[in-house]
C-alpha cells in the first residue's frame, strides 16, 4: 500500500516535470519526453519515469540512440546551420555538402539531407518574372550557333546576354550581365535606370578591356532591340565575334541567362524587397551579389567551386 503511494505522488511529480519542460502539454514530441526522462532517472525509477510519460521502453532506448547519434554530428550540424545562414538561406543540401568538403568534412549528400529537413532548413524558391525588350525585326537578325549547346571546355569561347528588370516599388532600375559559358562567371555588366544603347556598350566596354583576343568567340543573345542596332552588331565583327541570337519567342535558347537571372533574383530579391529602402540600396545589392555569385558562390557542377577559383584552378 505505502509503495502505491509512493507510486502515485511521484508519478503526479513527475508529470508536472514533464509537462513543464516540454513545448506543449498535449503535443509534447517523443524526443522532448525522452529528454526529460533521461534528465529524472537519477531521481527516480526508469520504469515509473516511463509509465508516467507514456513511453515504451523500446520507443525509450530507440529515441534515446538516434539523439546520442545526433550529438556526436554536432559539429556537423553547427556547420551546416553556419553555411546556410552565411550563403542568406540560398543553399541547397547539396552544395552544403560541397561546401563541408571544401572545409574538410567528409559526409554524405543523404545525411546533410535528413539533418537539413529535421532542422527545417529550406532554400529560397524562385519566382518567375520576365522582362522582355523584344520590339520587332528592327535590324539584322542573326543566326542561331549555340543551339542550347551552352557549355564551352575553354573561358572566352561562349558568351551570353541578356537584359533584366527590377521593379522596386515602382521604381526600376535593369541588369545587362554578360556569363562566360564555360564557369558562368559574370565577365561584365551594367545596372541602369534605363534599358539604353549606353548601357549595352558600358558592359562591351568593360568586357573588351579585360579581354583582348576573342576572335571567333560566339556571342549569344535573344532578339532585343539592343543586339538587332547596327552599332552593337558593328562591334562584335570588329572584334572577331560571331553573333549568335535566340529564336523569337524561345526564351530556353537562351537558357544560361535565364537560369542566371532566376538564381540572382530569388537569392536577393523576391520577397526580400523591404531591406531596399532605395534604388541605390538595391544597386549596391546587386554589386555585392555579383561579386558573391563570382568569388564565393560555389556550383555543383564547378566540382564545389565558385566561377572564378574554378577558372584559376583550371588554368594551372
Amino acid at each position: 500500500m505505502k509503495k502505491r503511494k509512493f507510486v502515485f505522488k511521484s508519478g503526479a511529480r513527475i508529470l508536472k516535470k514533464i509537462e513543464s519542460r516540454c513545448s506543449s502539454k498535449e503535443e509534447s514530441t517523443t524526443e522532448e519526453k525522452v529528454n526529460v526522462v533521461s534528465e529524472l532517472r537519477l531521481t527516480y525509477p526508469l520504469m515509473i519515469l516511463l509509465q508516467v510519460s507514456g513511453l515504451a521502453k523500446s520507443v525509450y532506448y530507440y529515441t534515446l540512440s538516434k539523439i546520442d547519434k545526433d550529438d556526436k554530428n554536432k559539429e556537423i550540424i553547427d556547420k551546416i546551420k553556419e553555411i546556410f545562414i552565411n550563403n542568406k538561406e540560398r543553399y541547397g543540401y547539396r552544395r552544403i555538402t560541397l561546401e563541408l568538403r571544401n572545409q574538410g568534412y567528409n559526409v554524405n549528400h543523404k545525411k546533410v539531407y535528413r539533418i537539413m529537413v529535421k532542422l527545417g532548413l529550406k532554400p529560397l524558391k524562385r519566382n518567375k518574372r520576365k522582362y522582355s525588350s523584344y520590339k520587332g525585326t528592327v535590324g539584322k537578325i542573326a543566326d542561331n550557333l549555340i543551339e542550347r549547346d551552352f557549355n564551352a571546355d575553354k573561358p572566352n569561347k561562349k558568351w551570353y546576354t541578356d537584359v533584366t528588370e527590377f521593379n522596386l516599388r515602382g521604381e526600376k532600375c535593369y541588369l545587362s550581365p554578360i556569363l562566360d559559358g564555360y564557369n558562368g562567371e559574370v565577365i561584365s555588366y551594367n545596372t541602369s535606370k534605363s534599358p539604353n544603347l549606353e548601357q549595352i556598350n558600358d558592359m562591351l566596354n568593360k568586357a573588351f578591356d579585360k579581354n583582348n583576343n576573342l576572335d571567333g568567340l560566339i556571342f549569344h543573345s535573344d532578339q532585343g532591340w539592343q543586339y538587332q542596332h547596327q552599332s552593337y552588331q558593328q562591334r562584335l565583327k570588329n572584334n572577331g565575334i560571331k553573333q549568335s541570337m535566340s529564336r523569337k519567342g524561345n526564351s530556353m535558347d537562351n537558357g544560361m541567362m535565364e537560369n542566371f537571372f532566376g538564381i540572382l533574383k530569388t537569392e536577393m530579391f523576391y520577397d526580400q524587397e523591404d531591406n531596399y529602402k532605395t534604388l541605390e540600396d538595391l544597386i549596391k545589392a546587386i554589386d555585392d551579389y555579383i561579386y558573391y555569385y563570382n568569388y564565393d558562390r560555389i556550383k555543383v557542377k564547378l566540382k564545389g567551386l565558385s566561377p572564378v577559383n574554378y577558372r584559376l584552378q583550371s588554368s594551372n
